[in-house]
């Protein structure tokens, strides 16, 4: 006899903005108890320095956090020169210190070096395993921790501006990977100077935006007038640039049984132009789709020789 799980069974995304001195899992706990979640979990790590935009998924919504975690994201950030740490940020201890404040024509002339598909250094201080250890316990137990360079891109970085000589303000779009902490290292190198990460904040994963987010008072409070619910929103909508399928009840039951379903020769030809290179969790899913009934998530699967094979079926209950 199996036992019955704790808590509510609700599935959906909440988009919060995460304040700064709090970590990743202790956001996480807090929304999950806030709903009586049964199931929680978070899309893209935000350091304790950094605030803005984690969503966190509940329930059936825990099965898409593979699809957000290769999503986009959008920083912006402050470089405070002058000294480097040894965590790149303002938390760390001082390493090294210069004279250099470097002008804003120096920095937009550095900064096209860093755009497109580039090979970073994660930071000693991160969550990248050696030898199956986090390299920031290595780090903090005194190790000397040498990470290897990794393949990752940056579709847009820009200086916004510049508060007095001591600190530059940034805004950054980059794909999965990548650490604005080793960019900052790496581009207070380019311009011979010494600098760490001041501030920094995510205002994007994917299709949420900080516009829609809300903090952890904010949803306390809505749940106190019980209303949290309207902070909810639809599992699908982590999956908003991967092919839909609308599909009828018979498909759905099919779906939710695991079984694959036949697709008709013009539903083929109207999924493949929007089927793009792709890789989810290390597996091929170039050929992925998700099958809505009612405008709801009933599973995520593979297109292949007419047939939709579900892959991850989704048990959401509709209206």
């Amino acid at each position: 006899m199996s036992r019955r799980k704790k808590g509510d069974d609700i599935s959906g995304w909440v988009v919060l903005d995460k304040g700064e001195d709090m970590t990743s899992t202790h956001a996480v706990s807090a929304v999950r108890r806030i709903f009586n979640a049964q199931k929680a979990g978070h899309a893209g790590t935000l350091d304790p320095l950094a605030s803005g935009v984690l969503p966190i998924a509940l329930g059936e919504a825990t099965k898409t956090v593979p699809w957000l975690m290769e999503a986009q994201k959008t920083y912006e950030f402050a470089i405070k020169w002058g000294a480097s740490t040894d965590t790149q940020d303002r938390e760390g201890k001082v390493i090294a210190e210069s004279a250099v404040r470097p002008t804003a024509d120096q920095i937009r002339t550095a900064l096209p070096a860093f755009l497109g598909e580039i090979e970073q250094v994660p930071p000693r201080f991160s969550a990248v395993k050696v030898d199956g250890e986090r390299a920031y316990d290595l780090a903090r137990a005194g190790e000397e921790v040498e990470l290897e360079a990794r393949t990752v891109v940056v579709h847009e970085a820009e200086l916004i501006g510049l508060a007095g000589p001591d600190l530059a303000t940034f805004r950054v779009r980059s794909g999965k990977g990548f650490y604005i902490r080793a960019l900052v290292r790496d581009l207070a190198a380019a311009l011979g100077a010494e600098g760490h990460v001041w501030r920094l904040r995510r205002t994007a994963v994917g299709p949420f935006t900080e516009a829609e987010s809300v903090t952890l008072d904010a949803l306390e409070d809505l749940r106190h007038k019980g209303a949290a619910s309207e902070r909810l929103k639809p599992v699908e909508t982590a999956l908003d640039d991967i092919p839909a399928l609308a599909i009828n009840s018979e498909d759905a039951f099919k779906l939710r049984q695991g079984r694959p379903i036949v697709l008709l020769p013009h539903v083929m030809e109207a999924l493949k132009p929007k089927f793009r290179d792709r890789t989810i969790a290390g597996q091929d899913a170039s050929r992925a789709a998700v099958a809505l009934f009612q405008g709801k998530a009933v599973a995520l699967g593979d297109v292949r020789a007419g047939k939709f094979t579900p892959t991850r079926v989704f048990h959401i209950a509709n209206d």
